[in-house]
């Protein structure tokens, strides 16, 4: 080969963290191999320990990566031979690497995945405390990025908890989907050789086995599919970073963010830049970048294995590495920074949050929707005219509006009665708060 082509198609380089996945999938396939008198006791027992003490080879960093041996596999597979001689030899009896590249991938999108889970978990659980460290505060939601209508702190806190929740319910389908083996599909038609693949699914804790050989070896699928469920989780992790954000500002004042997760000004002394959230924001590029790689990447491969599939691994390993980086820090950052109630309820009364809460009480009244609608409009229109809050409209200017109308109306403004009026299943009602605070406690219970 020439030398040029072996820098080229290496992928030592970044396909040796999969040494641990290998290594667990040639002992379960050597042991089937053992079970179906295609290798001894003897030699079974060999090749696991040595395979045992290659992996500690590698746990402490010792084996040397060369690039003509191309990839993690064949630098296993050699150090095995070297020390066994025939014995070694044998490990790679009905199966390929394409098969065994395939086994590799799933075992650590499967552990993977499983990691994401419970630190998507741990973030639930964080803003779920929240919830009683934040309770009774008020705060304004937002569309448009407009003030719409007050709600509990602690409802905000619960919808990232619901967010978080699809991302785990994609997370455990997607695992599903990855929790098929296809150990011993070999090159592409199967084998010939009495093997077990069952057995070795069981081994390896599959749920389910691969059923077509072809297949097997240019399903990807998988692997695309937990990086577009990794993408969900870095928006919403984008999201979430703008919001904080754009509250921790001067401007808004909302939430302190803790300073262990900021950064200074390399010349503004005042400065308390929120780096860690800004980067979260960045990172999310970097995932969705990813998933269009993947895309393209597998676009018109004809069946079944090609090279090209080589190159799913970079981005596949670094979609994982960002969203397990930006949840680590995500989680303390929800812990650890303050709301600001007496910044934020001294601006509660600005924006009219209570309009829609005074339309409802006409609605109650009797008053047709699309009425009480335009009624309201023309209320705030008058007091935004004067710079005053709803409750602060005369009798008369009440009255201007329509004369069945009276100061009666006043008990129900104000962003405490407001809150205080929703009713419906999964509003920011007190009620309805608590009782989803107990659903998710229970829910997220250890």
């Amino acid at each position: 080969m020439d030398d040029r082509l072996a820098r080229f198609s290496e992928s030592i380089s970044f396909d040796h963290r999969l040494y641990k996945q290998d290594i667990r999938g040639s002992i379960a396939h050597a042991k089937m191999l053992c079970r179906q008198s295609l290798l001894s006791a003897d030699e079974f027992l060999s090749i696991e320990r040595e395979l045992r003490d290659i992996e500690s080879i590698l746990d402490r960093g010792e084996m040397p990566f060369r690039i003509e041996l191309e990839d993690i596999h064949m630098h296993i597979e050699q150090t095995l031979i070297d020390r066994l001689g025939d014995t070694g030899r044998k490990l790679h009896t009905a199966r390929s690497r394409n098969d065994q590249i395939s086994t590799d991938l799933r075992l650590w999108v499967r552990e993977s995945l499983d990691a994401v889970d419970g630190l998507l978990k741990n973030l639930q659980r964080a803003f779920l405390k929240r919830c009683t460290m934040d309770e009774g505060v008020v705060v304004p939601a937002y569309t448009h990025m407009q003030r719409a209508q007050p709600v509990l702190a602690a409802h905000y806190w619960l919808a990232y908890v619901e967010k978080l929740e699809r991302d785990r319910t994609r997370l455990a389908d997607c695992r599903r989907r990855c929790n098929v083996c296809p150990l011993g599909g070999a090159a592409v038609a199967g084998t010939s050789l009495p093997i077990d693949r069952h057995y070795s699914a069981e081994l390896l804790e599959f749920e389910d086995v691969a059923a077509n050989s072809i297949d097997i070896s240019s399903d990807r699928d998988f692997a695309v599919e937990s990086v577009f469920v990794l993408t969900m989780i870095s928006q919403h992790l984008s999201g979430w970073a703008e919001e904080w954000i754009l509250w921790s500002t001067t401007e808004f004042g909302f939430i302190k963010l803790p300073h262990a997760f900021c950064t200074g000004s390399s010349i503004m002394p005042q400065k308390v830049n929120p780096d860690t959230l800004e980067l979260t924001r960045g990172k999310s590029a970097r995932v969705v970048g990813n998933l269009q790689t993947l895309l393209v990447l597998i676009k018109g491969l004809p069946l079944a294995y090609n090279r090209d599939l080589q190159e799913d691994k970079p981005p596949l390993f670094d979609s994982f590495d960002t969203v397990i980086a930006c949840l680590e820090l995500a989680i303390p950052i929800v812990e650890q920074s303050e709301l600001q109630p007496q910044i934020i309820s001294a601006r509660l009364d600005q924006g009219y949050l209570d309009a829609t809460a005074l339309m409802e009480t006409l609605i109650a009244r009797g008053m047709p929707q699309r009425t009480a609608h335009h009624k309201v409009g023309a209320l705030v229109a008058i007091a935004k005219s004067r710079s005053v809050a709803l409750v602060d409209l005369t009798d008369v200017e009440i009255q201007s509006i329509d004369e069945t109308l009276d100061g009666s109306i006043r008990t129900t403004l104000g962003v405490s009665g407001a809150v205080r009026s929703y009713k419906s299943y999964g509003s920011s009602g007190p009620e309805q708060v608590a009782h989803q605070i107990q659903r998710w406690t229970d829910k997220l219970s250890p």
